[in-house]
């Protein structure tokens, strides 16, 4: 069973993540089958077009942000091992602040660029060997299907493997006292232990998430109880 299979109701039509950007003044709400869906494009484009199959490396140099979510969900459903550092990975998907960091890594599978448009709009004047991830995405379908089951020793997250990054999440997530009933407001980056606290735990619970990017100050005590988050993370 892939990580993504694990921590992923892809039944659900209940809200699993809702977005903010209080720079933008963006809010996206995703159940957990529109998750899903996007988990399932990304999976698809990553195997299609990146040639990601299980055991590759992918590194993700990407923000707090629901189409990250869909990143990281889509690689382990290929059953890839996601990691932070772009030297030495096979693929890597970064934002657009970072393709000449990615670049200067040289993945053997290629860049893929994300804009993280509020809009879907994507990237121009890329340079060769870089896929608009926004353009991409859209082509591909809202189902996938592995290979090959991924095992539960595999590597998952910077040389942990599946079974060991679910059995941390899910202490984490008793740790920080999250169950399934519980909405989690977080305004934690996606790095280190940010990313096992700020979202696996949420989903390793069957939780919600309300996560703030660029996170106004004054307005989350609103956005708390607008909500009706039950679980402050982060500041």
């Amino acid at each position: 069973m892939s990580l993504t299979d694990a921590l992923l109701d892809r039944s659900s039509a209940r809200p699993l993540i809702t977005f903010y950007d209080d720079a933008t003044g963006e809010r996206i709400e995703l159940s957990g089958v529109t998750t899903a869906n996007w988990a399932a494009k990304t999976a698809n484009l990553l195997r299609d077009e990146c040639d990601v199959e299980p055991g590759s490396t992918v590194a993700v140099l990407l923000p707090a942000h629901w189409q990250t979510a869909a990143v990281l969900l889509g690689a382990w459903w290929c059953g890839a091992e996601v990691v932070g550092d772009p030297v030495g990975a096979d693929v890597v998907l970064c934002d657009s602040d970072r393709i000449d960091l990615a670049l200067s890594a040289a993945p053997p599978l290629g860049v893929v660029a994300l804009s993280l448009d509020a809009f879907g709009k994507g990237l121009t004047g890329l340079p060769d060997g870089v896929v608009d991830y926004a353009t991409e995405v859209r082509l591909h379908g809202d189902e996938f299907a592995p290979w090959e089951p991924v095992p539960a020793t595999a590597p998952a997250l910077d040389g942990a493997s599946v079974e060991r990054v679910l059995a941390t999440a899910r202490d984490r997530a008793a740790a920080l006292g999250l169950s399934a009933s519980d909405r989690a407001l977080s305004t934690l980056e996606w790095s280190a232990d940010g990313l096992t606290d700020g979202l696996l735990a949420v989903l390793a619970a069957g939780a919600s998430l309300v996560q703030c990017r660029h996170a106004d100050p004054a307005a989350l005590e609103r956005r708390a109880q607008a909500e009706r988050t039950t679980v402050r993370l982060g500041a």
